[in-house]
């Protein structure tokens, strides 16, 4: 229940046989943490596109989808710079006829906005449980630590404290003692 789900597809398969989607349908029923996010828009067939997906009439998430572009293996090779690839991605959406009036919603820059504001919102919902169990565990281990009897100190004034301490409860139990208590 803490986790995100991102259902990674590529775009250049069916999106109903997707191992991703049949996972995340399984663990997140409702769809409340999953996140579906298409790559390889670039790799699709002439002709094709994941418009469907993508605005949500393919396969509907509660939170929208993200298309992706991936470095290629010869950017890879390359070396091409993660800023170069970045932007790359962001001209492809912006250029691409089926793809522009999406843009601003597309891109792995905006992936990692969307989920940041998601994990924000899932901690801020999260924290007062969090915290709970957090003080409870407190509670339960200081009452351990009671039941069996606090760490002796590793320094000298600690340890003289201690055996004051012992004297004082051996005294008043032998006073008690003596006294018929």
């Amino acid at each position: 229940p803490n986790c995100i789900i991102l259902a990674i597809s590529p775009a250049n398969q069916d999106i109903a046989t997707s191992d991703a989607i049949k996972l995340a349908r399984d663990v997140d029923p409702t769809g409340e943490r999953t996140f579906g996010v298409l790559t390889k828009l670039d790799l699709m067939d002439k002709g094709t596109d994941a418009l469907d997906v993508l605005e949500g009439r393919a396969y509907k998430l509660q939170h929208p989808w993200v298309g992706i572009v991936n470095r290629s293996q010869a950017d890879i090779n390359r070396n091409v710079d993660m800023i170069i690839a970045r932007e790359k991605e962001q001209e492809f959406f912006h250029s691409s006829p089926e793809y522009a009036h999406l843009a601003s919603r597309m891109g792995s820059e905006y992936l990692a906005k969307l989920l940041s504001q998601q994990l924000e919102a899932v901690i801020r919902a999260r924290i007062p449980s969090i915290t709970s169990l957090i003080n409870k565990t407190i509670d339960e281990l200081e009452s351990e630590m009671d039941h069996l009897g606090r760490p002796i100190g590793s320094d000298a004034g600690a340890q003289l404290y201690l055996v004051l301490e012992l004297c004082r409860a051996f005294d008043k139990i032998f006073k008690e003692h003596l006294d018929g208590g």
